[in-house]
């Protein structure tokens, strides 16, 4: 299998191939703007990373890759109804994950792009079903 391209910005890589309406819907909701805000990425869509796992789509990311962490667009973020997309730590961590709902991918993709916040921050502050949906109020 091909090694993962470099993308200019963050990598968004789709691994599950089965609803071409449910892709297209998930990469307009990522694209949306939240207010002032929005997620910078590249979306990777080749069937042959079809139903890659985690560990192979990390084992394809060039050895010499400043990327510290990417989101991986899977069966379950295109068949359950909060679409969580998966986030995959390359730095800290190599290989934690979490999930995150496309209205807050926005906050993941700026804080870890510019090392504002460490991975560890947003996986640590998701709900019981692992899914990051934005801090508490305060």
């Amino acid at each position: 299998m091909k090694p993962i391209p470099e993308t200019k910005n963050a990598l968004v890589l789709r691994t599950d191939f089965s609803d071409v309406a449910a892709w297209e819907s998930l990469c307009a909701a990522v694209r949306k703007p939240v207010g002032d805000f929005q997620a910078y990425v590249d979306f990777i869509s080749d069937p042959e990373y079809d139903g890659i796992t985690t560990s192979q789509a990390i084992s394809l990311i060039p050895a010499d890759s400043n990327r510290t962490f990417f989101f991986i667009i899977d069966h379950l973020a295109l068949s359950h109804p909060d679409h969580p997309v998966l986030v995959v730590d390359l730095y800290t961590e190599p290989g934690r994950t979490f999930r995150v709902i496309p209205g807050e991918i926005w906050g993941v993709e700026n804080n870890l792009s510019l090392a504002n916040m460490d991975f560890a921050e947003f996986a640590d502050s998701t709900d019981r079903d692992g899914v990051f949906r934005g801090f508490p109020e305060s």
